[in-house]
């Protein structure tokens, strides 16, 4: 309904033309319950087209009734398609939306703001983006969304959008330092399931040189297939985390080196909306790999979406098999006999949303019938056949049974004939002085290569820590003290409970020495405060211009965002010193409470210290670091950097107690690096240097 038309106003020819502000009121509607959307059309009609001068929309109102307004999503879609998130996730289980307001110049962001919301708010989108020239005429639609559905219902009672001659004005990125990713959609929304085709840019203009998003799109320039990924940060978070394939104009998979990781298909861009410093996933992703894991690469970026900013992202690999990622072997769907069918294969520990199989044996808490539920990565489930499935099925079986079983200990018999000890041994550490909440029983990666290739059940990579390292505040997540693994003693009824794995693995003293040996080995280096620092303040230097540009858009610094401890840093900085701050409470704490024998006696037949080579020399070191082959097989060095780049690398280097040398850049930037050398056996060893 039209409220105010148009009426032009005479005014002198000296004076500029003034537009009236002009308000149409859509209709209310009831908001569905079943998990689908309401979309309320308003026909709008005698408008100029949109600006950010003289005319364009201004501000957009509503007033709902919902007794948890948490769980909804409002957006306004602009007749061309340009969608606006107005607000999403916020305001836990209070009541409704009372005239609330968004304006695109309004002091108050919604996240600052308490229900019922009565006022002006800025909307967690960017109204400014509408005003792009397009016709103000035709259909507008009001979108909302029930993120939790059968649960709390409600209805839209009204709702408005104002037009005059002080047009919301968006945010710009002007430059940055980190590459930019420009994705382009073709007015098309993102869905959650089913990838559409769009177009992605990235500009990289090197080291020392700044980034624009006008510039020639010199690290990407092609087509992608995009959806949105994610569990609970899929629906509660409005900054959404994407899944992106790169392909070819006729729609192939096409594999392409991005801003100088390995060539793929399939990668992710990850938000980190809930972790306000940016850096939980990279940290853990670093330390892994400095353990001697492969964990996915990652580069920072700043995101143009649709010509929105939507601000700092992380490129990061998707984990699937490959020779630069997962590197067990390919396994065909007429592979289903022999040594052929016993790899290679990748499953996680998930909830029950996917396609997978569930454990015969129940997880350590389940009074309300809770289990453990493993869900097939590789081969897909679309590619997996019968025959495979049986068969990874009844080896994870078989592992089970052999450490549930009276004789779990026996070095033949027990555990120890499926799974690769140390790489479950890294996991728990890694799990425990992240303090991860979700550790063990959510995004928990296993993988399995065939038996000719060793053939026992690794435990990784690591994904998801973005509310590990200190940053929940439900079942003790944030607590200093205590073990992650003990979950099901402390939150007993919650739905996604762990397998008995870690608990009955801690029952055998073998295994309990073997981690102390581990932690010891590695305390004073790659897990200890002063590396994990070093590497936090890296990340911190390298955001330094791009996080005030991210929370200038989300603006959530000294905001609870679920699920946030207190107190909440008001300051980016706060955030960095919170995480160091943790890291290092957390590694007393576990320095004092890990039991078993420090002696690290080699009778545990546990865990071997891998030695490659010997320690690099000078330390720090200049443009040459010399080092001695430890391994008599041939050996690869690289030099990491503290964001988990490879800086240089050589070999292979051949000659048992030979000396050799790497040289690096000579513009190598001064701080911490991290020199890796792997030999033929798959044998590792890394040292922490100075430059």
């Amino acid at each position: 309904m039209l409220l105010h038309r148009y009426i032009p106003l005479l005014l002198p020819a000296a004076c500029p033309l003034l537009l009236a502000a002009q308000t149409f009121t859509g209709n209310g509607a009831n908001i569905p319950d079943d998990g689908t959307a309401l979309e309320i059309p308003l026909a709008v009609t005698g408008l100029s087209d949109l600006d950010t001068v003289g005319f364009g929309l201004e501000q957009v109102c509503i007033t709902i009734d919902h007794s948890w307004v948490s769980d909804l999503e409002v957006k306004l879609v602009a007749p061309d398609g340009t969608a606006v998130l107005l607000v999403s996730g916020q305001g836990g289980d209070s009541d409704h939306f009372t005239g609330t307001c968004f304006r695109g110049d309004a002091g108050t962001p919604i996240t600052q703001g308490t229900p019922p919301y009565s006022g002006t708010f800025r909307a967690l989108g960017d109204l400014g983006t509408i005003n792009n020239g397009q016709s103000g005429n035709g259909t507008w639609t009001l979108y909302v969304m029930d993120n939790y559905p059968f649960a709390d219902a409600g209805a839209v009672a009204s709702w408005s959008i104002t037009f005059g001659s002080d047009p919301a004005t968006p945010f710009t990125l002007g430059s940055s330092a980190l590459p930019i990713v420009v994705i382009n959609t073709n007015g098309q929304p993102i869905p959650d399931e089913v990838k559409i085709t769009a177009h992605m840019g990235v500009v990289d203009n090197g080291p020392g040189n700044l980034n624009h998003p006008q510039d020639p799109f010199n690290g990407y320039n092609g087509d992608i297939g995009i959806e949105m990924r994610g569990n609970s940060s899929l629906w509660m978070s409005p900054k959404k985390s994407y899944t992106v394939e790169l392909r070819t104009g006729s729609g192939l998979d096409l594999e392409v080196p991005l801003l100088g990781m390995p060539a793929e298909s399939d990668w992710v861009l990850q938000a980190n909306y809930f972790d306000k410093s940016l850096m939980n996933n990279t940290l853990t992703h670093h330390l892994f790999r400095a353990m001697g894991h492969y964990a996915p690469r990652q580069r920072y970026v700043e995101v143009v979406l649709n010509g929105t900013y939507v601000g700092i992202y992380v490129l990061t690999e998707k984990i699937k098999r490959g020779a630069d990622r997962v590197n067990i072997a390919k396994l065909q769907p007429d592979e289903t006999f022999g040594d052929d069918l016993t790899g290679g294969y990748i499953l996680s520990v998930e909830r029950d949303e996917g396609n997978g199989f569930i454990s015969e044996h129940p997880p350590m808490a389940s009074p309300y019938g809770q289990y453990v539920f493993l869900e097939y990565r590789y081969p897909k489930p679309d590619n997996i056949v019968p025959d495979q499935e049986a068969y990874i099925q009844g080896f994870i079986g078989a592992f089970e049974d052999a450490l549930a079983g009276p004789a779990f200990q026996d070095s033949t018999t027990g555990y120890r004939a499926y799974i690769d000890v140390p790489s479950f041994i890294d996991l728990f550490l890694i799990n425990e002085l992240s303090r991860n909440v979700d550790g063990y029983r959510l995004s928990t990666f296993l993988y399995k290569d065939k038996d000719s290739n060793g053939g026992s059940l690794h435990a990784g990579p690591v994904w998801d820590y973005d509310i590990a390292w200190g940053n929940a505040d439900y079942c003790q997540g944030s607590d200093i003290a205590g073990w992650a693994y003990m979950f099901s003693d402390i939150c007993p009824d919650h739905s996604n409970q762990m397998p008995f794995w870690w608990h009955r693995l801690l029952e055998d003293s073998a295994f309990v020495d073997a981690v102390r040996c581990r932690w010891d080995e590695l305390r004073d280096g790659i897990l200890s405060p002063a590396h994990v620092a070093t590497f936090a303040d890296s990340v911190a230097t390298l955001l330094q211009g791009a996080q005030e540009r991210n929370f200038t858009v989300w603006p959530i610094l000294g905001q609870y965002v679920w699920p946030n401890p207190s107190p909440i840093p008001a300051t980016y900085a706060g955030e960095v010193q919170e995480l160091n701050d943790f890291m290092e409470d957390r590694w007393a704490w576990l320095d004092a409470n890990l039991p078993g024998d420090p002696s690290c006696a080699t009778s545990t037949g546990l865990h071997t210290i891998s030695t490659v080579v010997e320690a690099p020399f000078p330390n720090p070191f200049g443009t040459i670091a010399y080092f001695r082959t430890v391994s008599g097989s041939p050996v690869m060095v690289r030099l990491l950097d503290p964001l988990g780049r490879v800086v240089a690398s050589a070999g292979p280097f051949m000659g048992k107690g030979a000396m050799h040398h790497l040289a690096v850049p000579q513009e190598l930037a001064p701080g911490t690096y991290l020199l890796e050398a792997t030999d033929r056996d798959g044998n590792r060893s890394s040292f922490r240097l100075q430059h």
